[in-house]
């Protein structure tokens, strides 16, 4: 029997995995791998080199220059669709007829094509992307970011239709199952990958809470805002916001409290260590679509884990975190998890829930028979 071959389209190189949408992509290409798909990786790129470490798994790797000089308040295509159009591209999916993973809306712009019109497409969805930029808009300050991040909203829900299209569409999350699924009936919800094999939470208790994620996202920033403003302002509890390029205003208001520190430019590694050792993670979100890695890495890695409901809402992990919805309420969830320490119990519990949810292997085993 001969070996599945199968073609990925990335929206980014996915090396290395150190944010949201490429880590599932990366581990996505390590673990079909490991279960015995051949795969032919096409990756457009804007600032991150190509990398070597894509090989090991994949038979080629093609690189393409995303078009980023197109003008972004022109045009009905989504702007992140319509610089990832390369013909070359087209080109390269046309000489054989494997199937194709599309990751992302942004990678759809060839879906609807003549050319690849009789071959099998599946697209792995990693937000509900309308709903995303709509909320990117409401926390952006800037005039032309915002009628950006508008317009872009508008051409996104229309593009939308296009999945009419694909074979098979692959939602991240349960909540954006539900959202596809009311539209095109041919979605399948699966879970995340990620970098966690086991799980690595340690017992005991740690000196400190712990925020991370991009600090360039407005949503990360601003979650991180919020909780310096509101949450741990009222605390003397030192409290870690990790991530890169915080905002000018994030750091003024960190420098306003001697227990607050910053930490950007930090390798995985080190990230990963300080989520271990952190006796909170403490994650809000302002949006729900998607899945956030950072909850299952943090789930699978770290301590105590306090969200607000938007952040486990039909997640499953619910039962894992301790939900705070109000600054007020987290407050006094902090101070009753600072005097608890975290049980081999604890450890016992997650164990159990994320090998049925995320267990990479098992997961890559069923896209592999879903292809």
């Amino acid at each position: 029997m001969s070996s599945l071959k199968l073609h990925i389209v990335a929206f980014d190189n996915p090396y290395p995995p150190n944010y949201g949408g490429v880590i599932d992509v990366f581990y996505k290409l390590k673990h079909l791998h490991a279960a015995g798909v051949k795969i032919y990786l096409h990756a457009f790129e804007y600032g991150r080199k190509p990398a070597r470490e894509l090989n090991q798994f994949c038979e080629k790797v093609f690189y393409y220059q995303r078009r980023n000089f197109v003008n972004p308040f022109i045009g009905s295509l989504p702007y992140i669709v319509n610089t990832r159009n390369s013909e070359e591209l087209l080109q390269n999916l046309g000489k054989d007829h494997h199937p194709i993973l599309f990751e992302g809306l942004h990678t759809c712009y060839f879906l609807t094509h003549p050319k690849i019109a009789s071959r099998k497409k599946i697209v792995r969805m990693h937000n509900i992307e309308h709903e995303y930029y709509e909320k990117l808009e409401e926390v952006e300050r800037n005039f032309f970011k915002k009628y950006f991040f508008s317009k872009e909203s508008q051409r996104l829900k229309e593009f939308e239709q296009t999945l009419a299209t694909a074979d098979l569409i692959l939602a991240i999350s349960p909540n954006d199952e539900t959202y596809l699924k009311s539209k095109f009936q041919h979605t399948r919800y699966l879970p995340a990958f990620h970098p966690n094999d086991a799980v690595t939470s340690i017992s005991g208790a740690g000196r400190y809470i712990l925020y991370h994620g991009k600090l360039s996202v407005g949503e990360n920033d601003e979650a991180a805002k919020f909780l310096v403003e509101h949450v741990l302002s009222k605390l003397d509890i030192p409290f870690y916001i990790v991530g890169d390029k915080p905002s000018a205003m994030l750091k003024a208001l960190a420098e306003q409290h001697s227990h607050i520190k910053i930490f950007d430019h930090l390798s995985t590694e080190q990230i990963s260590e300080l989520i271990q050792q952190a006796h909170i993670n403490i994650l809000p979100t302002f949006q729900n679509t998607g899945i956030k890695l950072k909850l299952i890495n943090v789930l699978f890695q770290g301590r105590f884990v306090l969200a607000n409901q938007l952040m486990v809402a039909n997640t499953g992990l619910e039962s894992l975190c301790t939900v705070a919805n109000t600054a007020d309420e987290m407050v006094r969830q902090i101070k009753v998890l600072m005097k608890q320490e975290f049980t081999p119990a604890m450890i016992a519990s997650r164990v159990q829930k994320l090998d049925e949810m995320f267990n990479n292997t098992h997961n890559a085993v069923s896209l592999k028979a879903l292809i």
